[in-house]
């Protein structure tokens, strides 16, 4: 099959309570507050559109930052997903990886693009900045005024025996190498756990994270140790 077609009806819903934000010419950065902001996404691809497959996607998210007195804040974002309906591989949940040397929030920065996948699946992303805490409490380091970062993500995710190639011989298989290696995999057996620990404010700019992966080590071309940067 050198093709598929995809039309997709999709709609997103945000709210966002009280939000301020600075809009530039290109992006806009929102300023945390106490409030969650709240998404659903909606997708749905059906054969009277012009697609080769019918199915349902929702993802939900919320996100909030939680501000601990003198100890800093922290960001918690959950998330979920699920798909109704029978899709081949590229259809299905692609899981937020990043192969570059940049350091991305959302993203696992020591996951493979395409590693993983699901038809349905529950994250939790928890990233505290202790706000020099620690730091500010070394007098030459404090004057720095370096800021300490404990990030951890989790992941979990299923794929049903109707949407998993090994039961079904019509959808497509899986990715693998030139030699039969598989490189694409779900999350049946536990979960995808990274942390890492992180400066942030370096010369008023730049957040460094020294990131550990710590399962789904022996999959093929991982590392299980990285450093990102971020401006």
């Amino acid at each position: 099959i050198s093709y598929i077609n995809v039309s997709e009806l999709y709609i997103n819903l945000r709210y966002a309570p009280n939000e301020t934000f600075y809009q530039g010419k290109h992006t806009r950065v929102t300023f945390p507050n106490k409030f969650p902001i709240i998404q659903l996404k909606i997708a749905g691809g059906s054969r009277s559109i012009n697609n080769d497959y019918d199915y349902l996607r929702l993802q939900f998210n919320i996100s909030r930052r939680y501000y601990v007195s003198i100890f800093g804040y922290t960001d918690v974002s959950f998330e979920a997903g699920k798909i109704f309906g029978q899709v081949p591989y590229p259809l299905l949940f692609e899981h937020r990886a990043n192969q570059t040397y940049s350091y991305q929030k959302n993203s696992y920065n020591l996951m493979n693009f395409l590693e993983f996948v699901s038809d349905r699946y529950v994250s939790l992303n928890v990233d505290h900045s202790f706000n020099g805490f620690i730091f500010n409490k070394i007098p030459l380091i404090k004057k720095l005024k370096l800021r300490e970062l404990v990030t951890c993500k989790v992941l979990y995710g299923k794929l049903y025996n109707s949407n998993n190639p090994d039961y079904e011989s019509e959808l497509f298989l899986l990715p693998s190498d030139s030699a039969g290696v598989p490189l694409t995999y779900t999350l049946e057996n536990k979960p995808y756990i990274e942390g890492s620990l992180g400066l942030s404010n370096i010369f008023r700019i730049l957040r460094v994270d020294f990131i550990k992966r710590f399962t789904y080590l022996d999959n093929p071309n991982v590392a299980d140790f990285g450093i990102r940067v971020q401006l």
